[in-house]
């Protein structure tokens, strides 16, 4: 496990060096205050993981130090610790926001459990919060998601690409974010003051190709009653995006060729050459050097289109990023005042088994689905199985065959939560998220009966 920092807050010598003692084992980073006043003015100077302070001291008592927590680092969890356990006072430090509530004396790997998951619901606060910084940042490679190392290498080739007034070809899979690519390049380079026009060459006839990009003049054909600009004009200074260039008609081809080389345009109906500067990005899931030797693109085209290439790598490629993603994607489409919910270990691993043929985009249609059928703040392995569109994930077996059935990973996810509490119930439906009515029938199910239970 990552080390993360904890404070652990007793006003007892003994009591405070046992849980350092503890934590310590499992290879976190202590730190120890030996009132609420020193937890206090820890917290003011350095920000941590997690804090487990006693709840009755004199002065500065736990619920002081909660509080203090919450505000100074929101991402921060805290577990109130005391000898003095009433439901009054576990309902208010839930209340208040605190993570959880420990009574001693407590089983060590009760405490444990519990830190564990304390802390990993820290560790996803702050990967929500830094989601979320940059969705709200809008701009910039920090709105293309992934640690994965092929996204960091696209991260520095943007960087270092945007800076270069280069034409630029983005290849890649449907659905990967060639789009986002570009605009990056675009919000990044010195032409980031001026427009940013994307045109997806995939959609129109020819002959609106040619009015929608040149511009025509009054009278060049019916209805057209005023002359207007086209896309490459109105993009003076800035960059143009032919998205799916591939699918351009050959002559237009020729057309857009001549204006790359020359710099001018003539509108449709018009005679007159009108100087243009933009730079342009074009994205294909085609192999257009393929394409250009078969005759189907111009070769010519191709050569000034593919100055520098950058290729996006598909989500098959990039598997490592899909968790992150998914908790982008649920931040980012949650509705406003409910809680982003987490992903069960079950569900993360499923969700890595899939393919995604339709790459980010489909993953995000899933993550929107997972939202619907989820309602609470967990995301389990039937919420996946519901955003697939059948009860049981067999659109996801089909992929593994030798996946066990969602029965044999239920019960092997109880089983193991069950023998790390020591067949206490009230921490293992703590830990699976369900009431003890529900968990009493999963274990008779499966015939689960602890010998410590």
């Amino acid at each position: 496990m990552h080390k993360r920092t904890i404070l652990v807050v007793d006003d007892e010598p003994i009591a405070r060096d046992n849980l350092a003692h503890i934590i310590a084992k499992d290879g976190h980073a202590v730190r120890l205050a030996a009132n609420g006043q020193e937890a206090v003015a820890f917290l003011r100077k350095e920000e941590v993981d997690l804090v487990l302070t006693d709840l009755r001291m004199q002065g500065v008592d736990g619920m002081a130090v909660l509080e203090e927590a919450k505000r100074l680092w929101p991402a921060a969890e805290v577990v109130m610790i005391t000898g003095h356990a009433s439901v009054d006072t576990a309902v208010e430090a839930m209340r208040k926001g605190a993570y959880h509530y420990v009574a001693k004396p407590f089983k060590i790997n009760e405490l444990r459990a519990i830190v564990d998951k304390a802390l990993e619901k820290s560790l996803l606060r702050r990967e929500i919060q830094t989601l979320r910084e940059q969705v709200d940042a809008g701009k910039g490679t920090g709105r293309i998601v992934g640690q994965s190392p092929k996204m960091q290498a696209l991260r520095e080739t943007i960087n270092q690409v945007s800076q270069l007034d280069c034409n630029v070809l983005v290849q890649g899979e449907t659905g990967t974010g060639k789009e986002l690519v570009a605009r990056t390049i675009h919000e990044l380079s010195p032409r980031a003051r001026k427009r940013f026009v994307a045109f997806n060459c995939g959609v129109f006839t020819e002959e609106l190709i040619a009015s929608e990009l040149f511009g025509y003049e009054r009278g060049a054909f019916t209805g057209a009653g005023k002359a207007k600009k086209g896309l490459l004009e109105t993009a003076a200074g800035g960059t143009v995006f032919f998205d799916e260039v591939g699918e351009l008609p050959l002559s237009m081809q020729v057309k857009l060729l001549r204006v790359l080389q020359e710099r001018t345009l003539i509108r449709v109906g018009g005679t007159e050459e009108i100087a243009v500067d933009f730079r342009v990005l074009a994205a294909t899931n085609k192999d257009l050097k393929r394409e250009a030797e078969a005759g189907t693109f111009r070769s010519d085209l191709y050569y000034r289109l593919d100055v520098l290439t950058i290729n996006v790598p598909s989500l098959a490629e990039r598997k490592d990023d899909i968790p992150l993603l998914v908790r982008h994607f649920l931040a980012k489409h949650v509705r406003p005042g409910r809680t982003v919910p987490q992903l069960s270990p079950e569900a993360e691993r499923r969700l890595m088994f899939y393919d995604y043929p339709g790459n980010i985009r489909e993953l995000e249609n899933i993550a929107q689905r997972m939202l619907i059928a989820c309602d609470g703040e967990l995301i389990e392995a039937r919420h996946i199985a519901a955003a697939f569109g059948d009860s049981d994930g067999v659109a996801v077996r089909e992929q593994r065959q030798d996946w066990p059935t969602l029965e044999e990973h239920e019960k092997r996810y109880i089983l193991e939560v069950l023998d790390e509490v020591e067949g206490n119930r009230s921490a293992a439906v703590k830990i699976l998220g369900i009431d003890r009515v529900s968990l009493w029938r999963k274990i008779k199910r499966y015939g689960l009966e602890h010998p410590d239970s």
